[in-house]
């Protein structure tokens, strides 16, 4: 096809999505597997159970699990309801994870006791004790199968609606802490089955998906897979080695992710990934021109860059594979349905730009969210007058499709997930041995963004190891920074505004300490 187009208006529900097709897999976790029919009956039982619990149209559920079953199971058995689900990041800790709850008032929580040797239950019980509204703990032993629910409950009737919020997706940005986008359940089932026919996925395809479900690319990855009739392939914690396995053992045909997952399966030899045939990428590493030429060189699979966000779903757009190796590694592409609309508008007077001005990208459509949950002041900051959805991306257009540049902010993409410098260093400024922080980014070919801290302390004898040490037992691993370098005082300048640290300067001190691992500030 010359251009992605909509598979048309749907008014599905989930029930019906997954009685399609009823007798093939929904989903592969290890050795766990379940068909749709049995990931159906066990939402159902979930509804009841969470009914039971009291929980009912308008409540929120929050998620803090592996992928596999469990995850699918709650999440449609909460829509039946008309439950709001907040998916919290097996990645963060305390400080993350209480930021999450007391944010949407989650009533209960899903988790698994211990996973990669972190105690869930332990830190879900004292955010407990912080976090009035949260009444219900749920244990899950075995995330990846489907949870065992007593059949004699009474069945809950299905009181959600197409227009109720179904989940929500974490977004840093530069001005405060983590914020959640609101998305409701017509704009997710309309987004998945849009992205099957974009992506041609067909019945009884295989969707390797690597990319954790609390994300907003691995959601859609999962919905549009069961939209279009294939299996979700879970592998809940990537490595390529793994990833390779699965994909010739179950004869994976669609796999997206990052330029970095990508380029590293690509590099595992030994291995057939014949069966491969669509994939994406977001391109956070600078690697998108060597995995769409060696894709292609290698197995003739035509890999494209793709474009989204917790705001407008991932993949937003995509190159097309009938596209050039040049175009398909350039971020951005067309949207993967008409009704998704993109203008560039000038950064300081707001007036649209023509093709291949640069400016702020701006989305406008089903897709993106419905605001941000419990934040209004940022919900109406994140929409112009006319009601198109501010991205904070730089860009422009090109004909049909656009280009997306960078971060209009100084936000950081680390490990594939934006973050807010502000939260690292209000995290290492309560450390009692420090003044005050800066965060800085740099950028490294085949890793992407590295956070450096720079910090000031009130104890000299205070070393990088300890302040590591610290930052690894409260933030998501992806959040701790590469190097903490010490200084007595940071470069300013006297501006118009009174002074200001010279970010840029850190960053080139940061530069050459990443480049020059022994050297300090």
């Amino acid at each position: 096809m010359s251009q992605h187009q909509e598979f048309g208006q749907t008014d599905w529900s989930f029930a019906e999505l997954l009685t399609k097709e009823s007798h093939r897999l929904a989903f592969r976790c290890g050795e766990t597997s379940a068909t749709r029919a049995e990931l159906h009956i066990a939402a159902r039982r979930a509804a009841a159970y969470l009914s039971h619990l009291g929980l009912k149209r308008g409540d929120v559920l929050a998620l803090w699990l592996p992928d596999g079953g469990t995850w699918l199971q709650f999440l449609f058995g909460a829509a039946t309801l008309g439950v709001l689900v907040i998916p919290i990041s097996t990645r963060y800790r305390s400080q993350d994870a209480h930021h999450v709850i007391q944010t949407s008032g989650a009533k209960a929580i899903v988790l698994m006791p211990n996973f990669l040797g972190f105690d869930y239950l332990g830190t879900a019980r004292s955010i407990q004790s912080l976090s009035p509204d949260l009444k219900h703990i749920i244990e899950i032993a075995y995330p990846d199968d489907l949870f065992p629910i007593d059949p004699a409950l009474p069945s809950a009737p299905p009181t959600g609606t197409p227009s109720d919020a179904l989940c929500t997706f974490g977004t840093s940005g530069t001005t405060g802490r983590s914020k959640l986008a609101v998305h409701d359940q017509l704009g997710v089932l309309r987004h998945g089955e849009n992205v099957a026919h974009a992506i041609d996925l067909r019945v009884g395809d295989v969707m390797l998906c690597a990319l954790s479900l609390y994300g907003v690319m691995g959601f859609v990855q999962a919905i549009s897979a069961l939209a279009g009739g294939a299996t979700c392939l879970f592998l809940p914690v990537f490595n390529a080695e793994a990833a390779t396995t699965l994909i010739e053992t179950h004869h994976v045909t669609h796999f997206f992710g990052s330029d970095g997952m990508l380029s590293s399966v690509l590099d595992e030899k030994g291995r057939s990934l014949a069966t491969w045939r669509r994939g994406g990428f977001a391109d956070f590493t600078g690697l998108a021109a060597k995995i769409v030429e060696q894709a292609e060189r290698e197995l003739g699979l035509h890999l494209v860059a793709i474009y989204g966000s917790s705001e407008s779903f991932g993949l937003t757009s995509a190159q097309l594979p009938t596209d050039t190796q040049a175009q398909r590694a350039i971020p951005g592409g067309i949207p993967i349905s008409p009704e998704i609309e993109f203008r560039v508008a000038d950064l300081q007077g707001g007036q649209m730009l023509s093709d291949g001005q640069q400016g702020e990208l701006q989305l406008r459509g089903y897709n993106v969210m419905t605001g941000y949950l419990n934040n209004p002041s940022a919900s109406d900051s994140a929409f112009t007058s006319d009601g198109w959805f501010r991205t904070g991306d730089l860009g422009y257009t090109a004909e049909r499709r656009f280009v997306y540049l960078s971060r209009l902010s100084d936000g950081l993409r680390l490990r594939g997930y934006l973050v807010n410098p502000v939260e690292i260093e209000d995290y290492l400024s309560i450390h009692e041995d420090v003044l005050d922080a800066q965060v800085v980014g740099v950028n490294q070919v085949g890793e992407g963004d590295l956070a450096i801290a720079f910090v000031r302390c009130r104890r000299p004898a205070v070393t990088e190891d300890a302040l590591l040490a610290y930052c690894k037992s409260g933030m998501a691993a992806y959040k701790v920074p590469r190097r903490i370098l010490f200084v007595s005082e940071y470069p300013t300048v006297q501006g118009p505004n009174g002074t200001k640290i010279l970010k840029k300067e850190l960053r080139e001190i940061a530069r050459i300490a990443v480049e020059k691992p022994g050297n300090q500030a």
